[in-house]
């Protein structure tokens, strides 16, 4: 007898879905494509000499090597958790070792903070859009999702207070040039929003992936810090995700949590339950590199993605017809394109490909209610100015045609 898999799989496996993302990246192997479709950083820019001499300099000793590809603590390489800690201090937030979790990734964070505070109904405040990443590492502890919208300044705030009140478990948010709208959420908006979750009693997880990419602009201070303000340097009321993937190197896979200790210490055992501990050498490795290269490094990276980003800007503004609107991020990795009513993201999609080599994400993936269809999403990291420019030009002379 034959196993009956759809039988035998956990309920929770129907929330389940595939990345549209994923799945587009894998077009940018194709040479004809241009490709605004995966928000991930340009290798161009990974500091690989410095990530060399950091490998080399582990095995020229035979203990250094040793250490570094044995087995470590789950809560993560003490260093890199120290520089975390002065990092945050730097950000207003007072945080002890017993207040850091190095995860796989911010997407690991997200995941385990599902697996923590969700159970099967309970409600979830995101807005919308959110991002797909999170949707998908909340979806199979089998939420109900409560949307936001949002205006110039981030999630409205009467809509938000109507959602505090049905008592979900908490509310998820991308402050900084967010994925995928590139909206930031204004420093008035940010202590409203604590106010309201601070007196509803609910948490707030703060994902601040894209939140070193500022380039221009005063920068804000993060929700964390704010909180911390309202507690003696410490958090109470947030759930701090941050992550070297989109500032480093997206490969080593390291993020990190910090929160209250009681919340990390939850965390903790989740981490030793999944994969016990992030890869020791890259830890090590990272620590290296972010102890000496960090704030050039960074400053370097602003310089060629402001680049980018005016050149998509620049080119909408010649190509765009009349009824296109898009936002204008002052960071980050995305522009939103808000099309005519009746104009399908995905069927959009599938015409790009087939008549103008040109990808993209339909804004719809980043809606829990599958809302948003004639919205997309246009990532401008991977592509050099020029390619930016035809591109944006393909898809508009596609919008032009109907």
């Amino acid at each position: 007898m034959t196993v009956d898999w759809a039988h035998v799989f956990a309920g929770r496996v129907g929330g389940m879905t595939a990345s549209e993302i994923r799945e587009l990246l894998k077009l940018i192997d194709r040479p004809e494509i241009i490709s605004f479709a995966g928000g991930i950083p340009d290798p161009d820019f990974f500091p690989t000499a410095a990530i060399a001499r950091a490998y080399e300099k582990i095995f020229q000793s035979n203990t250094g090597a040793g250490g570094a590809l044995q087995y470590s603590i789950s809560e993560g390489f003490t260093p890199l958790r120290e520089w975390i800690c002065a990092y945050m201090g730097r950000l207003g937030v007072e945080v002890g070792l017993d207040g850091v979790l190095v995860t796989s990734g911010s997407q690991q964070a997200l995941e385990f903070v599902g697996k923590l505070l969700i159970g099967p109904g309970d409600k979830v405040v995101v807005t919308r859009p959110t991002y797909l990443g999170a949707l998908q590492a909340f979806s199979p502890y089998e939420p109900t999702y409560v949307s936001v919208p949002m205006d110039e300044e981030g999630p409205e705030l009467a809509a938000l207070e109507a959602a505090l009140a049905e008592k979900p478990k908490f509310f998820y948010l991308v402050p900084d040039f967010q994925n995928p709208n590139g909206t930031t959420v204004s420093l008035a908006r940010r202590e409203a929003i604590l106010d309201l979750c601070v007196k509803a009693g609910v948490p707030i997880v703060e994902d601040t992936a894209y939140s070193e990419l500022r380039y221009e602009g005063e920068t804000i201070p993060c929700i964390a810090a704010l909180d911390a303000a309202r507690n003696g340097g410490h958090l109470s009321h947030v759930i701090y995700c941050g992550t070297f993937s989109k500032t480093m190197v997206p490969a080593f896979r390291i993020g990190w949590v910090n929160a209250a200790p009681e919340v990390i210490n939850r965390l903790v055992l989740m981490k030793q339950a999944g994969d016990l501990h992030c890869s020791t050498i890259n830890q090590i490795v990272l620590h290296d590199i972010v102890s000496s290269i960090f704030e050039t490094h960074v400053k370097h990276l602003r310089a060629q993605y402001k680049e980018r980003r005016d050149a998509m800007l620049a080119a909408l503004a010649e190509f765009a017809p009349p009824g296109v609107t898009w936002t204008k991020p002052e960071g980050g990795m995305f522009v939103w394109l808000e099309l005519p009513e009746g104009v399908n993201g995905t069927a959009l999609l599938e015409r790009a490909i087939k008549e103008a080599n040109v990808a993209f994400v339909p804004g719809s993936a980043f809606h829990a209610d599958r809302s948003g269809q004639n919205t997309l999403r246009l990532s401008f990291s991977v592509t050099k100015p020029e390619r930016i420019r035809e591109g944006v030009r393909r898809l508009c002379n596609l919008l032009k045609t109907g």
